[in-house]
């Protein structure tokens, strides 16, 4: 195994921290499940435009290959290695008043968690069988979910077309990731293993084994951020008396990629500002100042339409779910109001 053979294009924070000598010190070592430095860095090897270029297979990875992990970790979340992370799950904490004002700006609001069980690797280094495993466990117990959480479950594995298309329709559906996912060893056996849950009413909704084991979604049209917020904490805590949930005191809920450490939250809102689209300086400095990501309507890299924009929380380690989500609602509020000022 020799070190990679980088250009100047590789602009990645694992480039940045992956000097030779440490990589000759990391090229021999593996985690218990087989994972090796080679395989954590694939990704940013083959993807020179990656930003972080560099996965964990399992939680020890982060411990195993910490000399890179640690000063990435470091940088993206601001966060040394010294620090703990916090979790607050408590909605009564949050300070989000629904205002009907909301919703002439606010189409929809979206809050997400990405969620890996305890003992298990993680995508990059995971097996067929125990994707099929994991898979069986959160369907039946999804299947289990009552009242506004109850609805059903899809296997993506020999769907039926009407049920493809309708999750097309409701864009719900995900696919083969891109290349980053796939450089990352995330589509192995595709597309055996992951499938889809949603409610009765398309509020609620859980992707399994796409970039995490599990993708907690809840989601509703307009702007009522704190009903969004308690659906999900509700499903969290119905799944959680099924299954452990790898957790760590300093990383926070374990992920694949570590820029979801911490909370592995992602509050997001598509909101309306055409006039503030005239302005990108000014929707910049307002989403800079309360820590928010400023995406197009399609998701990351896509451009805004039509004035509308996907605004989110951007830190997520060394900060409460409550917190990540107070970043986002003060942020919109601001926005709001400059939109109208204009």
């Amino acid at each position: 195994m020799e070190y990679p053979s980088f250009t100047q294009k590789h602009k990645s924070l694992m480039r940045k921290y992956l000097t030779n000598d440490i990589f000759k010190k990391l090229k021999t070592k593996i985690t218990k499940n087989g994972f090796t430095i080679e395989q954590a860095i694939n990704s940013g090897v083959k993807n020179p435009d990656s930003n972080i270029g560099i996965y964990a297979g399992d939680k020890e990875s982060y411990k195993i290959f910490s000399i890179v992990f640690d000063k990435v970790i470091e940088e993206y979340h601001d966060f040394d290695k010294d620090r703990k992370h916090l979790s607050n799950l408590n909605s009564e904490d949050l300070n989000t008043p629904y205002l009907e004002e909301l919703d002439n700006y606010i189409v929809s609001t979206r809050i997400r968690v990405g969620r890996n069980f305890d003992n298990m690797p993680l995508g990059p280094a995971i097996s067929k069988e125990q994707r099929d495993e994991i898979q069986s466990i959160v369907s039946n117990t999804l299947s289990s979910f009552e009242g506004s959480l109850k609805g059903k479950y899809f296997s993506l594995e020999g769907m039926k077309e009407e049920d493809r298309l309708s999750l097309i329709d409701d864009h719900f559906l995900f696919k083969a990731g891109d290349s980053y996912l796939e450089e990352a060893g995330l589509n192995r056996d595709w597309p055996s293993g992951r499938g889809i849950f949603h409610n009765n009413e398309k509020t609620f909704l859980v992707w399994v084994n796409e970039e995490d084991h599990l993708r907690i979604i809840s989601m509703q049209k307009g702007g009522n951020i704190k009903e969004v917020f308690q659906r999900l904490i509700v499903a969290i805590q119905n799944l959680e008396e099924k299954i452990e949930f790898s957790y760590d005191e300093h990383l926070g809920y374990i992920t694949s990629c570590p820029t979801n450490l911490g909370t592995a939250m992602r509050a997001s809102v598509h909101i309306k500002l055409p006039k503030l689209s005239l302005n990108m300086k000014l929707l910049e400095e307002i989403a800079n100042k309360h820590y928010l990501q400023i995406r197009g309507i399609n998701g990351e890299h896509s451009n805004s339409e039509n004035g509308i924009f996907d605004i989110s929380n951007k830190r997520r380690l060394g900060v409460t779910e409550v917190q990540c989500v107070q970043d986002m609602y003060d942020g919109v509020i601001e926005l709001i109001k400059c939109e109208k000022d204009l």
